[in-house]
C-alpha cells in the first residue's frame, strides 16, 4: 500500500481504509468476510498486515483485545454486516469494560439501502454505542481516514476501551479521494499537581494503616515500573484486583496481600477493612464493587489518568489525575521513610505468606481424584514461569487461580472480571501468541467456557500457535451452581454431558491429553508444555470445596 502523506485518488475506499490501518501500525486483523465488507478483505492482500480468519466474530474481538492489552496499541477486528456485527457485541463489550483497546470495522448495507427492507440492514452504530467508547458510521469517503484515525485515538487514550466504525458497502467499493493521516499516538498528560501529590505523601506519612489498592491501569508496563519504586520506598501494604495481576514484582511480594474480587474474604479485604487510608491506583469500580470493600471509615485517594467515576461507595477525598507513571514517580520522591507496619497489618501479611508457603509445600499432596483445585493450581505454578503468558476464562476455577497462582510480570496474566465473560481464554491466547510468537501461552477454562470458543482450536492449528489449553472438567457450570446452592438450596440449568476432550482436540489437529490419575497430573502437564504447537489437557476437578470460597477459607483447613 502507498501510505504517502498526500491527497490522492484511491481505486476504492477499502484501499484507503487499509492504508490508514497500516499508518496506525496494525500488524494483524482478525475477522470473517462477507459481501458488504469483502472489498476490505481483498485490499488487505496487498498490504503488510496479516489477516487472521477466525471462526466466530466475538472471538475476533477477543483476539484483538489480547493484542491491545499486551501492546497498548488497539487490536483490530473486521466483520461483515448484520449478524457479523451483532456477533461482535460480546467481545466489544468485554474489551470496553476490561480496558482493552480494540477497533472494530463492520460492514453495512449501501447508504441508499438504509431505509429499505434489505437483508443484513441493521443500525449498528446505535447497537454499539452503549458498549463502546466510540461508534460512528463513515458517511463520505472524504472522512475515511479521519474516522478510522479517531477510532484508534479514542480506543487507546485515557482508560482504553473499544471503538466501532461502520463502513457502508458503497463507501468501501467506490473510488475515494483523500490522504492518510499520520499515527501520532495518544498524547500523554503530565503528572497530577505537585501540591496534591505532596498532600498525599503527608497522608501516607501520618497514616497508621495505609493500603494501596491496584487496578488494571496499574499493570500497564510504564505504570508498574514506577509503582515498584513507590512500593520499595514506602513499604505500604498492597492488594490488587484480578485485572492488575503481575503489577507487584517479587522484590515487594512480602507486602502483597494477594488479589481481591467477587467475595469479600481475602487477606487484602482484611487490610482494606483495617485501613485508615486507601490509595486506589488505576482502579475502576467495575473491577471490584466498592460496596464490597469500602467501609467509609478510611480516607480515599484516587490516582488515575481519568477522574473517578463516583458512586455512593466510591467518593474520593482527593484525586491525583494525570499520567499515572509520572504521578507515582513524584509521589515516591516525597516518601522519606518506609512505613512501620501496625501489629494487625503485619499479622495479616504474615498469615498470607504462611498460606503461600503451605500451598507450595503441601499442595502436591492432595491426591484425591478428581483433583482438588489447589493441586491443579500448584501444578500450574510450576509451568507458568516468567516467560509464559497466562489467559484465564471465567468460572469457579478462575477464583482459585486468581487467589493462589501468583505472577511477577505486568500483563503476564489476563483475567476477565468486568463482564466476567465465558470463552475468552483460548482466543485471548491466540492474540497473545501472535504478539510474542517466541513466548509460550497457557490458557485455562472450564469445560463450559471452553465449548463457547473451542472452534478457534482450528485457528490455533492453522497458525501453528504455541498454546497449551488446560480444561478443568466437572460437567457443569459450577460457578453458577455454588451461588444457586447458597441462595436457593437447589440447582437449575447447570448440568451438561461429558466430552472426550482428548479426541476433540485431536480432531482439530491439536495434541490432546487427558489426566487419568492424580499421579499423572504433573508429568502430563510437562509433556503437553513441550509440544510445539496447540495442545489441550483435560483435568477432572473436584469442586466440593467451592462453597468455602465464599467464606473465610484458610488453606490450613484443606492442606
Amino acid at each position: 500500500m502507498d501510505n504517502e502523506n498526500h491527497t490522492r485518488q484511491w481505486a476504492c475506499g477499502a484501499d484507503m481504509v487499509v492504508g490508514q490501518l497500516e499508518a496506525q501500525g496494525v500488524k494483524h486483523v482478525f475477522g470473517i468476510p462477507g459481501a458488504k465488507i469483502d472489498k476490505v478483505f481483498d485490499s488487505l492482500l496487498d498490504s503488510s498486515i496479516q489477516l487472521v480468519p477466525v471462526r466466530h466474530e466475538a472471538n475476533a474481538a477477543f483476539m484483538a483485545a489480547a493484542v491491545g492489552r499486551i501492546t497498548g496499541n488497539a487490536g483490530v477486528a473486521l466483520v461483515t454486516s448484520g449478524p457479523g456485527c451483532s456477533n461482535l457485541i460480546t467481545g466489544m463489550a468485554t474489551a470496553n469494560s476490561e480496558g482493552d483497546p480494540v477497533v472494530a470495522l463492520g460492514g453495512a448495507v449501501k447508504r441508499s439501502d438504509k431505509a429499505k427492507l434489505v437483508h443484513q440492514s441493521m443500525d449498528t452504530v446505535a447497537m454499539f454505542s452503549p458498549v463502546t467508547k466510540y461508534a460512528v458510521e463513515v458517511t463520505s469517503s472524504d472522512a475515511i481516514a479521519e474516522v478510522v484515525s479517531n477510532a484508534f485515538r479514542v480506543a487507546e487514550q485515557g482508560r482504553p476501551g473499544s471503538a466501532f466504525v461502520s463502513l457502508p458497502q458503497d463507501i468501501v467499493d467506490q473510488p475515494a479521494v483523500g490522504r492518510i493521516l499520520p499515527a501520532n499516538g495518544v498524547p500523554r498528560s503530565g503528572a497530577a499537581p505537585d501540591a496534591d501529590i505532596a498532600r498525599v505523601a503527608r497522608m501516607i506519612a501520618s497514616a497508621k494503616n495505609p493500603v494501596f489498592l491496584l487496578g488494571l491501569m496499574a499493570s500497564q508496563r510504564e505504570n508498574s515500573a514506577t509503582l515498584h519504586q513507590l512500593l520499595e520506598k514506602s513499604r505500604v501494604p498492597v492488594t490488587s484486583t484480578y485485572q492488575a495481576a503481575g503489577a507487584v514484582n517479587q522484590q515487594n511480594f512480602t507486602h502483597f496481600a494477594g488479589r481481591v474480587g467477587l467475595f469479600n474474604n481475602q487477606a487484602g479485604d482484611r487490610l482494606l477493612q483495617l485501613a485508615d487510608l486507601i490509595i486506589c491506583i488505576g482502579y475502576s469500580p467495575v473491577e471490584y464493587e466498592p460496596s464490597m470493600w469500602n467501609t467509609g471509615d478510611a480516607t480515599l485517594v484516587h490516582i488515575d489518568v481519568m477522574p473517578a467515576y463516583e458512586e455512593r461507595n466510591y467518593i474520593p477525598d482527593i484525586e491525583l489525575v494525570g499520567d499515572i507513571a509520572s504521578t507515582l514517580g513524584k509521589l515516591a520522591g516525597h516518601i522519606e521513610k518506609p512505613l512501620t507496619l501496625s501489629p494487625r497489618a503485619a499479622e495479616i501479611l504474615l498469615d498470607r505468606r504462611h498460606q503461600r508457603d503451605l500451598l507450595n509445600r503441601k499442595g502436591a499432596q492432595l491426591n484425591q481424584f478428581a483433583l482438588h483445585p489447589l493441586r491443579i493450581v500448584r501444578a500450574m505454578q510450576d509451568i507458568v514461569n516468567s516467560d509464559v503468558t497466562l489467559t484465564v476464562d471465567m468460572g469457579s476455577f478462575h477464583i482459585w487461580i486468581a487467589r493462589y497462582l501468583y505472577s511477577f510480570r505486568a500483563r503476564q496474566m489476563m483475567i476477565s472480571n468486568g463482564q466476567q465473560t465465558m470463552g475468552v481464554a483460548l482466543p485471548w491466547a491466540i492474540g497473545a501468541w501472535l504478539v510474542n510468537p517466541d513466548r509460550k501461552v497457557v490458557s485455562v477454562s472450564g469445560d463450559g467456557g471452553f465449548l463457547q470458543s473451542s472452534m478457534e482450536l482450528e485457528t490455533a492449528v492453522r497458525l501453528g500457535a504455541n498454546i497449551l489449553h488446560i480444561i478443568w472438567v466437572d460437567n457443569g457450570y459450577n460457578m453458577v451452581a455454588i451461588q444457586e446452592q447458597k441462595k436457593y438450596q437447589r440447582l437449575s440449568g447447570v448440568d451438561f454431558g461429558p466430552v472426550d476432550f482428548k479426541v476433540y482436540a485431536e480432531a482439530f489437529g491439536a495434541r490432546g491429553f487427558a489426566v487419568e490419575s492424580a499421579e499423572s497430573l504433573e508429568p502430563t502437564l510437562r509433556t503437553a508444555m513441550d509440544v510445539q504447537g496447540p495442545a489441550v489437557v483435560a483435568i477432572p476437578v473436584d469442586y466440593s470445596d467451592n462453597p468455602r470460597l465464599m467464606g473465610q477459607l484458610h488453606l490450613s483447613q484443606i492442606l
